[in-house]
């Protein structure tokens, strides 16, 4: 009978202690829960805007495969499968904007890595912080600049009559350049390093400013100069900032900045040559056939291709680097 009672008694206690454990669990919870509920209530916005702005417009998906009648709505739209998208391949300018999409990508990830870091290396080498604060936002101004108005600057450099360029080089023999194609692959780079090469060197600038500082006192006492300081400390250090920037450029590879490639030109049709791409394709075809499905097929397609593009670059970085790599 003791036995008996001790054995009760032992499981009495037990159960107790569970239901003691269980209730501070709750407490804590509770007491973790009220600490963190005013930022799941900041969260709220923020998640709102999330659905909204990228997950209820992939219900667009479904236009690039109907021939969209808005009088019986696009539910009810006939299925077309992937006859939308052939136009983008059938056209004869399909060679041509896609080329050209590819190729203004490939300069502009590459060389404008290159430059951005040159600038944000440079900013960083500004002893007096009062020059800096003025410099950064000299540098980061074009990118508030908006594609019509940079459009007239471009013209106000470029018009045959009283462009800058053509009055001051070339008074006797003025270019044409709206009508000469050849030349709009050089003035479209120049164009958008000189808007986008501020704004890209800040990440840069933020990354270098994380590196201790100790690292290159050590050097200096070593006696590394300052290009090996650069080499050897800061590049490397700046290589996980670079690796993500390539991996989200190379995602949106196949598409353009619609602004630099329509509205700088002028849509002039003498340049199509060298300012097609697949957005201003697109953009063109639509005006003229006004066929929605084309333009959501193109769109579709730019997605796809950029998302198995990522998922291979970071493969490919996962392998070669796997700290580096993206996930």
């Amino acid at each position: 009978m003791p036995k008996i009672r001790s054995e009760k008694s032992s499981e009495g206690h037990s159960s107790q202690y569970e239901n003691i454990l269980k209730k501070n669990k709750k407490s804590k919870r509770l007491a973790e829960f009220k600490k963190t509920f005013p930022m799941y209530l900041m969260l709220i916005p923020g998640v709102i805007y999330l659905v909204c702005n990228n997950y209820l417009p992939m219900f667009g998906i479904l236009i690039a495969f109907k021939k969209v009648n808005f009088s019986i709505g696009v539910l009810k739209s006939p299925w077309v499968g992937f006859s939308n998208f052939r136009f983008l391949f059938e056209t004869k300018d399909a060679w041509i904007m896609i080329r050209n999409t590819l190729a203004y990508n490939a300069v502009f990830i590459i060389l404008g890595m290159a430059i951005a870091i040159f600038v944000a290396l440079c900013m960083a080498e500004i002893s007096n912080r009062g020059i800096a604060k003025i410099i950064q936002p000299i540098i980061c101004f074009p990118s508030m600049v908006s594609a019509v108005i940079l459009s007239f600057i471009v013209y106000a450099f470029l018009s045959t009559t009283y462009g800058f360029v053509n009055r001051t080089f070339f008074p006797d023999s003025p270019i044409n350049w709206y009508a000469t194609a050849k030349y709009w692959p050089f003035i479209l780079t120049i164009v958008h390093f000189w808007q986008v090469t501020g704004q890209s060197s800040i990440i840069y600038m933020a990354s270098i400013g994380g590196i201790d500082k100790e690292l290159y006192e050590a050097a200096r006492i070593d006696g590394a100069s300052k290009f090996k300081q650069i080499w050897h400390i800061t590049l490397p250090l700046l290589k996980p900032m670079m690796t993500l920037m390539l991996l989200l450029s190379i995602g949106r590879i196949f598409n353009s900045d619609f602004g630099l490639f329509y509205q700088v030109p002028l849509g002039s049709g003498l340049l199509y040559n060298t300012t097609q791409t697949i957005d201003t394709y697109v953009y063109r075809a639509l005006l003229e056939l006004n066929n929605v499905g084309m333009s959501s097929a193109a769109s579709v397609f730019q997605a796809i291709i950029g998302f198995l593009l990522v998922i291979l670059s970071n493969a490919l970085v996962r392998k070669i680097d796997k700290e580096n790599a993206l996930f």
